[in-house]
């Protein structure tokens, strides 16, 4: 058991020591329209919200590759950390993929991310398994 305990130190110092070499895509640091996204929040953020989108914006903007696992509360503002680092990927020509756990948080996220970016020239869409095989086609080729 120690000896397999070794094994697996080992190669998570190499897998980090290796990933510290990799360059990553820097995204934009924020502009208007980041601003106008971030403006439009309707509620006051908390002051632990404000800090992982600044910590989260501050990865994104490095070209080292993000690992960051934001964890919280229900009903504790992840979601629009989540949409605020999406809407930064987007604006710099990025894809944005959101994995849920459940088809009921899939459905909730998209039409909390349709309201969200109402305003803003974002396609936004849902895949789940009660999408069928041509409307999952359809949405994955636009």
């Amino acid at each position: 058991m120690q000896h397999q305990v070794e094994n697996i130190a080992e190669d998570l110092i190499k897998l980090y020591a290796e990933r510290s070499q990799l360059k990553g895509f820097a995204f934009s640091i924020d502009d208007i329209y980041q601003q106008e996204f971030d403006n439009d929040f309707p509620y006051v953020e908390t002051e632990d919200q404000l800090r992982s989108i600044k910590e989260v914006k501050k990865d994104m903007e490095s070209d080292h590759p993000m690992d960051r696992l934001l964890v919280g509360d229900v009903g504790f503002g992840k979601t629009e950390v989540a949409m605020r680092a999406a809407f930064k990927a987007v604006n710099d020509h990025k894809q944005v993929a959101i994995l849920v756990p459940t088809t009921v948080l899939a459905q909730q996220h998209y039409t909390n991310f349709k309201e969200r970016f109402n305003d803003f020239p974002i396609n936004i869409e849902v895949l789940s398994r009660f999408k069928s095989k041509s409307e999952q086609t359809i949405i994955l080729e636009n």
